[in-house]
């Protein structure tokens, strides 16, 4: 397979040790040509790329042209059912008579699912764990167990206070922070009030996938951002609370709250989830270890709901030999 990307510098740390069977190349200038006879069965644009004219035009000109997918983002919004296995036929431009397919990944059986769990199958309730007393007092601040967090995300306006309302609690709380954005995010929180000691924040290095996988396994909270890491929270069978990537046109609401909704989330978790990614700094909801348990409940039955189904690849092998 050869996969090609316009900027390869995070699989420096991402994927290490590179993946068998995988070539990875320098995303082409729009004029490079391409022999025919070396085009792919199957071509993915994802991430909303477009493929180099030169590309486009070798397809087109391909005896048997590959089958072209069109692998949209996440979402769980009717729409992207709707769309999910659509034709689009091109019309003009390099690749005219050519028909390009869309699929879209998802939670539904009826969309294109998510990326499988990691390959060695080790991030899931087998390792899991949970120091959170599942009664009915506060989680925090009213008992003096541990909790395990993992931070990855954008610059949520509220993290402010959710730092500070984790200071007012007596128990020990872990802050793992994950490197980039999120460790400075924090940092900023940090320049203007300090940490007291019963949170310990420990910033991380940059994680391969196998690396996070086991992160996310091994808290009681997971606090994770955009597509691929939220696909991970769900393997892992944690509680999670996900920062959907902000739009400015505010497409982003409709995609959080199709999800909450498909996956039949609780109101603390509901609650969570819009607080979290409101634009102004907005208070969470109070957290007791009975919501916590109700959480880790529903992200496991989500896991596991997902685990009986087909993911991503499978279905794409299936629809890709049902169109070639």
């Amino acid at each position: 397979m050869q996969l090609y990307v316009d900027d390869a510098s995070a699989l420096a740390w991402m994927a290490p040790q590179g993946c068998a069977g995988v070539e990875v190349l320098a995303w082409p200038a729009n004029d490079t040509g391409v022999d025919t006879s070396t085009l792919p069965h199957v071509v993915i644009e994802a991430f909303g790329c477009e493929l180099p004219s030169g590309f486009q035009a070798a397809m087109a000109a391909a005896a048997t042209p590959p089958v072209w997918v069109n692998l949209e983002y996440f979402s769980a919004e009717i729409a992207a059912l709707r769309n999910h296995g659509l034709p689009s036929p091109v019309m003009q431009g390099p690749a005219k008579g050519l028909t390009k397919w869309f699929f879209y990944p998802g939670v539904s059986p009826l969309s294109g699912g998510l990326l499988g769990p990691g390959v060695d199958g080790r991030a899931g309730p087998d390792v899991a764990r949970s120091n959170c007393p599942e009664t009915p007092q506060m989680c925090s601040p009213n008992d003096s167990a541990s909790l395990n967090i993992s931070l990855f995300c954008y610059e949520p306006a509220s993290l402010g206070l959710l730092l500070r309302r984790w200071s007012d609690s007596p128990q020990t709380l872990h802050l793992k922070v994950t490197a980039g954005r999120a460790t400075q995010a924090v940092r900023q929180v940090l320049g203007t009030w300090a940490a007291p000691p019963n949170m310990v924040i420990e910033e991380l290095p940059y994680l391969n996938h196998h690396e996070f996988d086991q992160l996310l396994a091994e808290q009681d909270l997971n606090l994770v951002r955009g597509e691929d890491s939220l696909a991970r929270a769900i393997w892992a069978g944690q509680a999670f609370l996900w920062q959907i990537y902000p739009q400015d046109d505010g497409a982003h609401w409709p995609k959080l709250q199709a999800f909450l909704s498909a996956t039949n989330a609780p109101p603390a978790v509901v609650q969570a989830h819009l607080a979290w990614n409101a634009e102004k700094a907005t208070p969470l909801p109070n957290w007791t270890a009975q919501n916590l348990s109700e959480w880790r409940a529903w992200a496991q039955s989500l896991q596991q709901r997902l685990r009986a189904e087909n993911d991503l690849l499978t279905r794409l092998e299936s629809f890709v030999a049902a169109h070639g």
